[in-house]
């Protein structure tokens, strides 16, 4: 679908690429405008739409391209051979705190995607949102030794339980983060009390 842009020199997409995350990141979908994207990048709005056939296509393009980066990143700093439960949750947690510093912009857009509200695109999102959380869960548990776990408790459930938590932690923060002006969330916060639950989580459900 998107050939055509991605035959272009890698100078004119980072400039276009960029643009647009600028300018989503800033105003949201519905309030961010093609206009300020063309001009930023030093492109002709008959160009962009050349590439994208409108700005849910472009908005789409871009949401895909900052989530390959920083999900391909993830997976090559993550140790799968470490086996033990927490200890990978710990580390994911690791790794997402220490990849903001390095993809901040990114990081950033990627937030303001999951705070979006428009209704032209809310719907499509929520289920792309739902799909790679599910993807995610079942790649980031690969070669966990489930054995660590309790007999006398369905480990079905224990999961369920373990997700729900986190689920939770991250809606609240991403609550917080829309009553704030500048949409910030305290990742080294959110950290911490993730190792309290940790260990919280350890002691119940561990043998």
């Amino acid at each position: 679908m998107f050939s055509k842009f991605l035959n272009l020199d890698k100078e004119k997409q980072d400039r276009i690429i960029n643009a647009a995350i600028k300018e989503f990141t800033q105003k949201g979908y519905d309030r961010g405008s093609t206009n300020e994207i063309v001009k930023e990048a030093g492109i002709s709005k008959g160009l962009l739409f050349h590439y994208f056939q409108n700005k849910k296509q472009l908005f789409l393009f871009i949401f895909d391209y900052c989530y390959e980066i920083v999900i391909d990143e993830f997976y090559k700093k993550i140790d799968f051979q470490e086996t033990d439960f927490f200890m990978r949750m710990r580390q994911a947690i690791g790794i997402k705190v220490e990849m903001l510093a390095t993809y901040p912009d990114i990081f950033k857009f990627i937030q303001e995607v999951f705070l979006e509200e428009s209704a032209e695109i809310k719907v499509e999102f929520d289920k792309k949102k739902t799909e790679i959380t599910h993807i995610n869960i079942e790649k980031a548990y690969e070669g966990i030794d489930y054995t660590k776990f309790r007999d006398d408790v369905d480990l079905t459930k224990i999961l369920k339980i373990i997700n729900w938590t986190f689920e939770k932690m991250s809606d609240e923060a991403l609550a917080q983060a829309k009553l704030s002006p500048t949409h910030e969330i305290d990742y080294l916060t959110i950290q911490r009390e993730a190792e309290e639950y940790f260990q919280i989580l350890t002691r119940v459900f561990y043998k």
